[in-house]
């Protein structure tokens, strides 16, 4: 299983912290549109990602809710039929909820940089650090905080929760 170090934090916009993260990207600008559905499951997070009408993937992932840096599992699925497939899922197990952002993507090194404007909640930051197999979380962990503190990423901001939780909460 592939394995990430993440961090999720709440930003004033995404137009003020991209000059930011512009300056220090070796890749992006990459505009997506992702409409996520996340069906009931007891053993992590299971969700189907849209992107168009025949583009999406199914990710199923494990990672603990908590402030600041976390290591997750993740597993993905391409799929064609991502409207079959939201059916199919939601009549088998049942949907949990349902996030549509529009996220500006960057590559820092090995770091997938994220800035989201979701519907209904506002705009965040996500790092996701890729782990080699035989890499320490520690070591994305240090990368992470690195980044933080390039971008100007207080504690103070930081979200223990998904995105479909925090709807949820509202």
């Amino acid at each position: 299983m592939a394995r990430n170090i993440e961090i999720k934090a709440r930003i004033e916009s995404v137009e003020t912290l991209e000059p930011k993260v512009a300056k220090i990207a070796d890749q992006g600008p990459t505009e997506i549109l992702q409409d996520d559905t996340f069906f009931q499951c007891s053993t992590g997070r299971l969700k189907l990602r849209a992107f168009s009408e025949d583009h999406g993937e199914l990710i199923f992932y494990k990672r603990s809710d908590q402030v600041g840096p976390k290591e997750s599992f993740y597993v993905r699925s391409q799929t064609n039929e991502p409207a079959s497939l939201r059916e199919t899922l939601s009549l088998a197990y049942g949907e949990a909820g349902r996030v549509r952002k529009h996220r500006t993507l960057y590559l820092v090194d090995r770091t997938r940089v994220h800035l989201d404007k979701v519907e209904g909640l506002g705009h965040f930051l996500e790092l996701e650090v890729v782990l080699s197999d035989s890499e320490t979380s520690q070591a994305g962990v240090e990368v992470a905080h690195h980044l933080m503190a390039q971008l100007g990423i207080e504690p103070a901001q930081l979200i223990e929760s998904a995105y479909v939780d925090l709807l949820a909460e509202r």
